[in-house]
């Protein structure tokens, strides 16, 4: 199909409730902000505790079950605590979870063994992923593949195939977040520097010990089945919980020289509301709004500074039942500054179509 430029006079149906122009200068939220920057040690130890404890306990009850009314609820539990433990990698990541670089780092990479993830080549990844969420200029790294309706438009066949196919919720929330965290992440990227490198091959070398040493307590076929079933409940999870923060109605995105951190960061990432148990597993990261203003707060300060100040609380939060529009959006209409299903893409086509025959007529 011949590219051609979609518009449409049709009104934009954003609806974020905080506007560019009532956000005060960065030196005031910055001041809002400061008190929670600070890490705590004894908090962050505590949440090692309640976590490790309960993962390390649960793999202990694995193998002395017998039955699988036992071992099925343990795997299931052992997912969740996979999420809430990468939530302490990614703190450690931004240097947050503890005062002490080197702690950081050491609890960074033992917790990242855990759900496969090369620290430091994932910490300069995830870095990116902040300087330019919500840039439309700036995609590609530690996001999303998300295209405007004209990039689509100019795609070749075999390139929209691919785009629909990723966006499948199968294989976006299934199969892409296994091979993601099993496989993608064993290489590292050809521009990444030499300790972002190294990082990788001693995550390699690490999980692979870790696998080894599992697989001669368990069996290799029972470990495999075990630890794939929590990877699987966790990465899906964690995969739809960063879709969600970053693709919902109303959602930021600018262009270069229209793009602003502020913004980005209170309209361009969601305030997932979750039920108090889901908040604790996934380390509080619904308030990513939050986080994205200071990626410098610990998770266990997130909610603090939520309710520190009006400015924070005028988010429109996004539930379960809202967070599931997400599913349909696929495409950031520009015309209109928003994102789009394919049903809307096809109807803005259409007009198209119909304005070039009246055009030619």
């Amino acid at each position: 199909m011949e590219a051609s430029t979609i518009s449409s006079n049709a009104p934009s149906t954003s609806t974020s409730p905080v506007k560019e122009n009532t956000y005060p200068d960065p030196s005031v939220w910055k001041k809002l902000i400061a008190e929670f920057q600070e890490p705590s040690i004894p908090r962050a130890v505590w949440q090692l505790v309640n976590t490790l404890g309960p993962f390390i306990a649960a793999w202990v009850a694995i193998y002395f079950s017998k039955t699988l009314w036992l071992t099925v609820p343990l795997v299931i539990l052992n997912g969740l605590l996979l999420i809430r433990t990468f939530i302490f990698t990614h703190d450690c990541g931004h240097g947050s979870f503890f005062k002490s670089k080197v702690a950081n780092d050491t609890i960074g990479f033992i917790t990242g063994m855990l759900i496969y993830t090369p620290y430091f080549h994932w910490r300069w990844e995830h870095s990116i992923h902040h300087a330019s969420s919500g840039h439309l200029d700036k995609r590609g790294v530690g996001d999303v593949w998300t295209m405007t309706v004209q990039e689509y438009l100019e795609s070749s066949r075999w390139k929209r195939f691919a785009y629909q196919l990723s966006r499948n919720p199968i294989v976006l929330f299934a199969i892409a977040p296994l091979v993601l965290f099993i496989v993608l992440q064993r290489f590292a990227r050809s521009n990444a520097s030499a300790r972002e490198k190294w990082s990788v091959y001693w995550m390699n070398a690490a999980v692979l010990a870790q696998t080894v040493i599992m697989c001669a307590i368990f069996g290799t076929s029972t470990y495999l089945v075990l630890q794939l079933s929590m990877l699987l409940i966790a990465t899906s999870a964690g995969v739809w919980m960063f879709y969600v923060q970053h693709q919902f109605e109303g959602v930021y995105w600018q262009r270069s020289g229209e793009w602003s951190y502020t913004a980005a960061a209170l309209e361009g990432s969601s305030y997932y509301e979750l039920p108090r148990i889901l908040q604790w597993f996934t380390g509080n990261i619904g308030f990513h709004h939050i986080h994205h203003l200071s990626p410098r707060i610990p998770n266990y300060n997130l909610e603090r500074c939520h309710k520190a100040h009006p400015l924070f609380q005028e988010v429109k939060p996004l539930t379960i039942l809202t967070s599931l529009k997400s599913l349909h959006l696929r495409l950031w209409d520009e015309e209109n500054g928003e994102l789009i299903g394919y049903r809307r893409f096809r109807e803005l086509r259409k007009q198209m179509q119909q304005h070039q025959g009246v055009g030619q007529s």
